[in-house]
């Protein structure tokens, strides 16, 4: 029988390759090899194959993105071409899902799991903001597609809306998405969850001239105990997104008091050296959910492949 392959894209900053390391290092013991590096940024397809320095990653038996930062459309096309023959972690479906506030949000309030109150409207129906705006006196503006913070625009006033609008017109945006703002402490729980099993919990908390949690939006990191609630939250929306590795942030809605699931993320980073130094001693456990579920994943995928080519024969 020959040996499983799996290809990997993870990023390689703030430790990240040495998580890689410690990853393949691991999926060796268990008789599994890696191939690391695949940026699909650098592979082409032609004729049933997607080609990458020589290999087929479609005979791969699973391949795993985990790289936000150095994403692009041609990587994200390919990534859904691949995922039609190939397990993948995560999944293109869950993938794109969770890549869009609107649908993540949509399919977590239809399941029972409270989000922040949201309206989506075609542009051509901008007079809807005007109303929301009236009935919520706070609300952020968020780009579905957007991640880290950016482009989230905090709207307090009628004055604020109006300044927005030429803008967002300027970018062609066909839609607009908005959340209620939710009276919050200005800090959020991150919780890593990784094939339906609870990792670990951190908090962000924003700085003190901004109310975004996001470190790349000068939010600092802490630690943080979850509550068994807020784990309870973070599978059930892991779960329903269908990711295998989740990020799930979480705030507590002073008003309403009750948690509310912000974002649920799809590539959620490790924690850094820096952090493990301040306590955040997730990793190890991380890294070995994952090799359990490669492990288990390519185990099957060997086994369909074996069984289709006694089809054929």
């Amino acid at each position: 029988m020959s040996k499983r392959k799996v290809g990997m894209w993870l990023y390689q900053n703030g430790g990240g390759d040495k998580i890689e390391q410690k990853i393949v290092t691991k999926l060796k013991e268990r008789g599994i090899e890696s191939i690391t590096g695949i940026n699909l940024r650098q592979a082409i397809a032609k004729n049933g194959h997607i080609l990458y320095n020589g290999i087929k990653l479609d005979k791969l038996d699973l391949f795993l993105s985990y790289n936000a930062g150095e994403q692009t459309q041609y990587q994200m096309y390919l990534y859904k071409a691949l995922n039609h023959v190939v397990p993948m972690i995560n999944s293109y479906e869950a993938f794109e899902l969770t890549e869009d506030k609107f649908q993540t949000a949509f399919l977590l309030r239809h399941h029972k799991i409270q989000t922040a109150d949201y309206k989506l409207c075609h542009r051509d129906d901008s007079h809807h903001l005007q109303s929301i705006m009236e009935k919520w006196s706070k609300m952020v503006y968020k780009p579905t597609d957007g991640w880290g913070g950016v482009g989230l625009t905090k709207i307090e006033n009628k004055e604020t809306l109006d300044m927005l609008m030429p803008f967002l017109n300027q970018m062609d945006l066909r839609y607009f998405y908005v959340e209620k703002f939710i009276d919050y402490d200005n800090t959020d729980y991150r919780v890593d969850i990784v094939d339906g099993q609870y990792v670990g919990c951190y908090g962000r908390k924003a700085s003190s001239n901004d109310w975004r949690t996001n470190v790349t939006s000068g939010g600092s990191v802490f630690i943080r105990e979850p509550e068994d609630t807020v784990i309870e939250l973070a599978l059930k929306a892991a779960k329903v997104t269908g990711l295998d590795i989740a990020g799930v942030d979480i705030i507590y809605d002073r008003k309403k008091e009750e948690y509310v699931v912000l974002e649920v993320n799809g590539i959620p980073a490790f924690a850094t050296p820096e952090q493990e130094k301040m306590g955040l001693n997730f990793n190890d456990k991380k890294i070995e959910l994952i090799v359990d579920l490669i492990d288990r994943k390519t185990k099957k995928q060997k086994s369909e492949r074996r069984k289709e080519e006694r089809r054929k024969k």
